[in-house]
């Protein structure tokens, strides 16, 4: 049997583009159906509009939380953020609990920092590259609001080698009942 150009050419169009239709109802196929897991979404997402997030938080935290801003270093929150004892830190949008004294460090880089999450499903990450080079950003899982960056191999010696850079202004602080927990873990 011999091809003519017309075959020919038809087949390098069709082909691919049958190969490219099967790929696109593969990749949004209910997996599943082939016995394989889809992630969960987050029951307890918070959709607000824009006038809504404004309503309900300080222009400052709403630049940071829903506009990926950063605070100022060593200022007025940092200085309140060292001062803090033993408690519990709380997402200033959707009061989800992020981060605990118990993982709190003093990294000395001007922000509030922490080696790891206290409830690791309420934080996610995604890289961007807002300063032309990939940075590790941190957000609420519940209400992905922008907390700050999270930063590895700096040689801190806590567990986890991880500094989670957050801005203060988007953390709520609950001080915990009882002061015989230690205020923070001192790291240079």
């Amino acid at each position: 049997m011999m091809f003519s150009y017309k075959n020919l050419t038809i087949l390098f169009l069709v082909v691919p583009f049958l190969a490219g239709v099967g790929l696109l109802v593969w990749a949004t196929s209910d997996t599943s159906k082939a016995g394989m897991k889809k992630e969960p979404e987050n029951s307890r997402s918070v959709m607000k509009s824009e006038e809504e997030w404004k309503a309900s938080l300080t222009k400052e935290q709403f630049r940071i939380l829903r506009k990926a801003g950063t605070e100022r270093p060593n200022g007025k929150v940092y200085d309140e953020f060292k001062k803090q004892g033993a408690g519990v830190y709380f997402c200033v949008g959707c009061d989800t609990e992020l981060f605990s004294s118990k993982e709190k460090f003093d990294s000395n880089c001007g922000w509030p920092s922490f080696y790891d999450p206290s409830k690791i499903e309420n934080v996610k990450t995604s890289v961007d590259h807002l300063l032309g080079y990939p940075r590790t950003e941190v957000l609420c899982a519940t209400c992905d609001g922008h907390l700050g960056h999270v930063f590895e191999g700096e040689g801190f010696n806590t567990p986890t080698d991880k500094r989670y850079c957050i801005n203060g202004t988007v953390l709520r602080f609950r001080p915990h009942a009882s002061t015989d927990e230690s205020n923070s873990t001192q790291v240079r």
